[in-house]
């Protein structure tokens, strides 16, 4: 019997994911095109034109096609996604694959239709839609099925999707432009403010990661950072610390806080009751950031974790529907 290709999307800010069934994840790129300025020509996806950031020439523009969970360019993604399709399935096959695909709570019809449209331009039979908070909490395991109230947020870099879910539902939702790139922004702008050194989101990735964090290090570390003085206009490498670090993305970690507090407070007394005893749970690449489970723990005095797997989360929700058709079918029709 032939094996189902079957496929599960996560199409992200900053990252498209796809499983596929039987094989487990078979693809991760950024979600980025370099597109030629005057002909709107496609040049390169993915993690090629993710390499481009910073070095393209002036003709050439580097666009993420989605933010904050929406579709700024439709035919930009609805290219992407034929691009991505197509090295995961091949352009030659028997049986046309079915997919779930994950998508925001707010994503509007037409969003929807041009969405599943060009999933059947790119050789996909039938396309459900999944919402993503649910498969971000089939992914991380949550226990939300039956009565029972959990909290996820999910953290992507354009931004966090806070919800509670009860019953296979979202009861309670809210989204906050917190993510990844926001924490990137607000490095650049502590550098340039407080050194003059103008540093690109690359190098302010690279630097969340080696010594960012929502907590203060102890003991503090150090990464040399090279970027351009803006006085001199000449390259400049400095040592950086956490603590400074820290500092810069203190505001970002108080804004997700509050949100967190925000949706408790709307949330039905028995529901809140639930989430007190089985705490938030994080997922998303954002949620990566060093110490974050802890300070939100600490501000709320509620139990936070980080889910394994947390980048992983949604794609992983929604090959769960892929495996467990009969029990999971229900939560298609909530997208």
């Amino acid at each position: 019997m032939a094996q189902s290709n079957d496929i599960g999307i996560d199409l992200g800010t900053s990252n498209v994911v796809i499983y596929m069934k039987g094989h487990g994840i078979v693809f991760r790129e950024p979600t980025v095109v370099a597109v030629d300025r005057d002909t709107r020509r496609i040049i390169a996806f993915g993690m090629e034109a993710y390499r481009m950031i910073g070095r393209a020439p002036s003709n050439i523009a580097i666009i993420r096609p989605l933010a904050q969970g929406n579709m700024i360019d439709f035919d930009l993604t609805n290219a992407m996604l034929r691009y991505d399709i197509a090295h995961v399935i091949g352009k030659r096959f028997f049986a046309r694959p079915r997919a779930i695909m994950a998508v925001p709570a707010g994503i509007k019809d037409i969003e929807k239709k041009a969405l599943i449209s060009a999933m059947f331009d790119a050789g996909i039979r039938r396309t459900q839609l999944l919402d993503k908070n649910i498969a971000a909490a089939l992914g991380a395991q949550l226990n939300f099925l039956g009565a029972y109230g959990s909290m996820i947020v999910d953290m992507s870099a354009g931004g966090s999707d806070i919800a509670v879910l009860y019953n296979g539902a979202v009861s309670v939702m809210s989204s906050i432009r917190v993510g990844g790139d926001h924490f990137d922004d607000a490095i650049v702008r502590y550098l340039r403010k407080k050194y003059n050194l103008l540093i690109g989101e690359r190098t302010a990735e690279q630097v969340k990661i080696a010594i960012g964090g929502a907590m203060q290090r102890d003991p503090s570390v150090t990464m040399d950072v090279t970027g351009r003085n803006l006085l001199s206009g000449l390259p400049k490498t400095m040592s950086i610390n956490s603590d400074e670090i820290y500092e810069a993305l203190i505001e970002n970690i108080n804004d997700l806080i509050e949100g967190i507090q925000v949706i408790i407070e709307r949330t039905p007394p028995q529901l809140a009751s639930d989430i007190f005893e089985g705490g938030v749970t994080l997922t998303g690449g954002a949620a990566g950031l060093y110490g974050l489970a802890e300070a939100i723990g600490d501000v709320l005095k509620i139990p936070c974790r980080v889910a394994p797997e947390a980048k992983d989360c949604v794609v992983l929700g929604c090959a769960r529907v892929l495996n467990e058709p009969a029990e999971m079918r229900f939560l298609l029709n909530r997208a």
